[in-house]
C-alpha cells in the first residue's frame, strides 16, 4: 500500500505541476501578450466544450442508459451554482471597488473554482486507478497530462484576460492544480469506492460549471471583437480547442 501512495502522489505532483506551463508567455512582451489574449480565450472556450461533451458526459454516462434525471440535476446545479457564485462576485466587487487597484472580471475567479474542481476530480481518478493496478495508473495519469497540457495553457490565458499578473496567474494555476494531490490523498485515505462516488457528483457539476464559463463569460468576450480577421482568427482557436479535446479521446 505505502508503494500505491508514492506511485499516486507523484503522478498527481505531476500533473499538477503542468499549471506551471503558462511561464512559456514570460517570454513575450506585454502588447505582445495581450493581443493574443482572446486568441487564448476561445482555445479555452473551445477546450471546455470539447472536454465536457468529449469526455465528462461520456465519463458520466458510462455503464449508464445514457444521461440520467439525477446527472441532469447535477449538472445544472453547476450551472445555477456557478450563476449565482458570479452575481455574488459582481455584488461584491461593486461595493468594495478601489479606483486604485486593476479590476478583476469576476469569470477569472470562477474559472479557478471551476479548475480546482476539475483537478481535484483527476486527483481521485488517478489515486483510484493507482488502486487497481500500476499500469492503469500509469496510463491513466498520462491521458490526465496529455488532457491538461492544451487546457492549462487556455486556462492561464483566462486569467490573464481577466485582469490577473502572470505571476499571479501562475501562482493561482498551481494552487488550483494542486487539489489534484488533495483528491488523490482523499482516496487513497477512505478507498476506491468512495472515489468514484465523488466523482460521481463532481463530475456533472464540473460540466456544468464549464458549460456556464465558455457559454456565458467566454464565447460573449469574443463577441465583443468586430474586425473579421481577429474574429476569423478567434473561431479557428475556438475549432483548435474542440478538436484538441477530441483528439485526446486517442489517450483515454
Amino acid at each position: 500500500m505505502e508503494l500505491i501512495w508514492w506511485q499516486s502522489l507523484i503522478a498527481v505532483t505531476i500533473v499538477s505541476l503542468i499549471s506551471l506551463i503558462g511561464v512559456l508567455t514570460l517570454t513575450l512582451g506585454e502588447i505582445r501578450l495581450r493581443r493574443y489574449l482572446l486568441v487564448l480565450v476561445a482555445l479555452s472556450a473551445g477546450s471546455l466544450f470539447g472536454d465536457v461533451f468529449f469526455h465528462l458526459l461520456p465519463e458520466i454516462s458510462k455503464g449508464k442508459d445514457g444521461i440520467t434525471f439525477g446527472v441532469s440535476v447535477l449538472i445544472l446545479t453547476g450551472i445555477l451554482f456557478s450563476f449565482f457564485l458570479e452575481k455574488f462576485l459582481h455584488w461584491g466587487h461593486a461595493h468594495n471597488n478601489d479606483d486604485c487597484a486593476p479590476a478583476i472580471k469576476p469569470f477569472g475567479y470562477l474559472a479557478l473554482l471551476s479548475d480546482t474542481l476539475h483537478n481535484f476530480v483527476d486527483g481521485v481518478i488517478i489515486a483510484a486507478s493507482f488502486l487497481v493496478s500500476f499500469p492503469i495508473g500509469l496510463t491513466t495519469t498520462l491521458a490526465v497530462i496529455f488532457h491538461e497540457i492544451p487546457q492549462e495553457i487556455a486556462d492561464f490565458g483566462v486569467l490573464l484576460y481577466a485582469g490577473f499578473s502572470r505571476r499571479r496567474a501562475l501562482l493561482l494555476n498551481l494552487l488550483s492544480a494542486s487539489s489534484a494531490v488533495v483528491g488523490a490523498i482523499f482516496v487513497l485515505l477512505l478507498g476506491a469506492d468512495y472515489g468514484d462516488s465523488v466523482t460521481a457528483i463532481c463530475l456533472p457539476i464540473a460540466a456544468g460549471n464549464f458549460l456556464y464559463i465558455a457559454g456565458s463569460n467566454l464565447v460573449p468576450e469574443l463577441h465583443k471583437t468586430l474586425d473579421w480577421r481577429k474574429s476569423f482568427v478567434q473561431l479557428a482557436a475556438l475549432l483548435l480547442g474542440i478538436c484538441l479535446m477530441a483528439a485526446l479521446l486517442f489517450f483515454d
